[in-house]
């Protein structure tokens, strides 16, 4: 599938734009702004623009008010529909936010029934008590998600809503030509939905690709045959930067292990999960290392290990920001894209995996593993193809000693040959991925 060898690129566009966090009704084509940084995708080696969410909002883009409308702040359909025509051209796949399990106090349906109440059409679409009062004194009282009240949880339990939901995506597959979802809280969306999501979806597109949001618990709950394709690897997020900054690569390599090794109770061994290493939910990865030195073996290690890799904006270029700060740190505007040797490398990683079927199918193992340093096999089933994760992340030379089965590689990153005669010698704070 297209999607299990694609690096992707995920832009939150009201930050990205540098839209209100209001939603102040003006009109403004803010979304042709990522046309201009189509030749920098390309330059990073991007396969997939993954958009947070563009439809109508109250604010942040999750509390949906229309789901046929671009946000206003953001332009219009046919201002959207350039800029997917535009990334299709470049070669770039368009992925959109699925926001499914909750709308805003704003959408048509909800205003109908506060304004209705038990008359309304609409009084089935949510769970709703006119019993009750809400934090707003509505007078009555609705689900909203995890208890917040501007975001009113749908009924995916009626036929109604499903048919809505599942034409408006249909529209987005006819007029913007999108290859794929990612579900916001997929593990709070029925199951039943996502199963008609996944059958109706492969009817319409060929290789639509249903990524789900998953923060924890065992991802196999909505990843399968007939739900998504993939989910969010947040377990890997964690041990990515706490293995690093507590020198344990024990950490990481187990939960690669756990989820991709050789024995019979492996979870995810076959899947595609999607590794990350900092999103609009969390704090930068160049804000929560605490020795910059890791950052660029933070991003071998995300390219190396199972899965599709994603990267967020200005990340690339070693952005930082701190959840503390608040989201609007966490989704800037930049007013255009930098460039130095985190960029440079991330690249080379970019064009490492695009043109790798080991990393890209390869099955897992370890091979070497110490508190500061790891050494990890992708290898095909067929053995037609094998790619060495080696990281070491102490400030001393380090020599890993172990069969490779070769006197000799060549790291994809930069291109030179290495020798392992007589062990990898891995100088202080380097990565690379090894074609042998």
């Amino acid at each position: 599938m297209w999607s299990f060898e694609t690096v992707f690129y995920q832009i939150y566009p009201m930050g990205f734009t540098g839209a209100p966090y209001e939603n102040d009704g003006v009109l403004t084509p803010r979304i042709r702004k990522v046309a201009d940084w189509i030749p920098h995708l390309k330059k990073l080696g991007i396969g997939a623009v993954y958009f947070s969410p563009v439809f109508e909002s109250d604010t942040h883009g999750y509390n949906t008010r229309d789901y046929r409308k671009i946000d206003v702040r953001l332009g219009t359909n046919e201002d959207f529909r350039e800029v997917c025509d535009l990334l299709h051209k470049a070669g770039i796949r368009v992925v959109l936010d699925g926001v499914f399990n909750h709308v805003g106090r704003g959408f048509s349906g909800f205003q109908d029934v506060l304004k209705n109440r038990e008359n309304s059409p609409y009084r089935d679409w949510f769970y709703i008590n006119f019993g009750g009062n809400d934090g707003y004194n509505d007078g009555l009282w609705y689900e909203g998600w995890e208890g917040h009240y501007d975001l009113v949880k749908l009924n995916l339990k009626n036929p109604a809503v499903c048919d809505y939901l599942l034409s408006s995506v249909k529209m987005w597959i006819d007029e913007f030509g999108i290859d794929g979802l990612r579900l916001d809280v997929a593990y709070l969306v029925d199951r039943d939905f996502l199963r008609r999501l996944r059958r109706e979806t492969a009817a319409w597109k060929e290789d639509f690709v249903l990524i789900g949001e998953m923060i924890g618990g065992d991802y196999n709950q909505i990843m399968g045959d007939d739900m998504c394709h993939s989910v969010t690897n947040y377990e890997c997020y964690k041990g990515l930067y706490s293995s690093l900054n507590s020198m344990n690569l024990f950490e990481l390599v187990h939960s690669l292990m756990r989820q991709f090794g050789p024995e019979p109770w492996t979870l995810y061994r076959g899947r595609h999960l999607l590794n990350f290493a900092d999103n609009h939910d969390v704090s930068r990865l160049a804000s929560t290392l605490n020795n910059p030195r890791h950052l660029p073996l933070a991003y071998t290690l995300l390219f190396g290990m199972p899965g599709m890799p994603i990267l967020y904006y200005g990340s690339e270029w070693g952005t930082k920001a701190h959840k503390s700060e608040g989201d609007p740190a966490l989704r800037p505007c930049f007013e255009k894209p930098e460039w130095n040797e985190l960029t440079d490398h991330i690249a080379a990683c970019a064009k490492a995996f695009s043109n790798s079927r080991a990393l890209q199918y390869g099955e897992f193992k370890s091979l070497v593993l110490t508190n500061r340093q790891c050494v990890f096999e992708r290898r095909l089933p067929d053995g037609s193809g094998r790619v060495l994760t080696a990281v070491n992340a102490d400030e001393a030379e380090y020599t890993a000693r172990f069969d490779a089965g070769a006197e000799k590689a060549v790291d994809l990153i930069t291109g030179k040959t290495v020798s392992l005669a007589g062990g990898l010698v891995l100088p202080p704070y380097t990565g690379y991925l090894l074609k042998l």
